[in-house]
């Protein structure tokens, strides 16, 4: 884990590329109190070993499947069998025996992707883990403080530009959306979790790659008239905020992979590009 001395910083963003239904802005300072935030999501290989210690099921396990993007489901495996899709989003499959063990359903394992971040997770195996570990999940506001790395209301963790010099910086999609990635950036699916340099205050892949639950209940509004110190969001709500983005993420679909960009699910919900990390107060 990393300590941040915390302080105040503007969070929130503003513009052209900003979705005003999640609730982005406005910018407003926001202040906080000293924490710690680990450096990278939580692995595969590090879930494992809490599954292990504890006897742990994923709700995912629970419920008997979860949500995979259809090109992460073996192709053998589409072509024999019928999925229900989601709503006016085919590419979205409800996948029977998809977990976190099997990231694309039967016929997937992780046993070669052990430092890549642990998908199909809840929001509720996510605090059950943070609980195991002494350790919490972050508030929104830590997050994006974190994410920000030290820079003031820049777009992304390292600045304004999405590729900087022409090199990629995070693990999104490239090219047409949903048809076609072409792994640019070098993966076409989850990266391992230190595959892109870190921001300024040492941590990894907060933009793309996989979106992290972090503690608040979403609402678009409840920033508006909350507090400014410490803020932890609304004190009930039916959704969890996840942020950063996901490899999932592209500008003609989704560019929330903005540092300030926000949406929620609900906490008993787990797809395949759904992870998160850790905080914890510093005594």
């Amino acid at each position: 884990m990393i300590t941040l001395e915390g302080g105040t910083f503007r969070m929130g963003g503003e513009g052209p590329e900003v979705w005003e239904s999640d609730g982005e802005g406005p910018i407003r300072e926001v202040t906080l109190d000293p924490f710690a935030m680990d450096r990278c999501a939580v692995t595969n290989t590090q879930f494992g070993e809490f599954c292990d210690a504890t006897g742990y099921e994923t709700e995912a396990e629970r419920f008997g499947w979860s949500i995979v993007f259809y090109n992460q489901v073996p192709p053998a495996h589409r072509k024999r069998t019928n999925y229900d899709s989601l709503p006016d989003m085919p590419w979205w499959l409800k996948v029977e025996k998809a977990d976190w063990r099997k990231p694309g359903g039967p016929g997937t394992n992780v046993r070669k992707l052990g430092d890549h971040p642990v998908v199909h997770v809840s929001w509720n195996d996510a605090n059950a883990y943070a609980k195991w570990m002494g350790r919490r999940l972050p508030t929104e506001a830590e997050w994006e403080f974190a994410a920000r790395g030290g820079l003031e209301q820049a777009l992304y963790p390292w600045g304004d530009e999405l590729e900087p010099g022409g090199k990629h910086a995070c693990n999104i999609w490239q090219g047409k959306f949903p048809e076609n990635d072409t792994a640019a950036d070098g993966f076409a699916g989850t990266a391992p979790v230190r595959a892109f340099p870190p921001n300024g205050f040492g941590l990894h892949n907060v933009s793309g790659n996989v979106w992290e639950w972090v503690n608040d209940w979403f609402s678009p509004s409840w920033h508006l008239n909350g507090p400014r110190v410490n803020p932890r969001g609304p004190e009930s709500g039916e959704s969890r905020i996840i942020r950063g983005g996901s490899f999932l993420c592209q500008a003609s679909y989704c560019n929330r992979y903005r540092v300030s960009a926000r949406t929620a699910n609900t906490p008993d919900s787990s797809t395949c590009h759904t992870g998160f990390r850790l905080a914890k107060d510093i005594r």
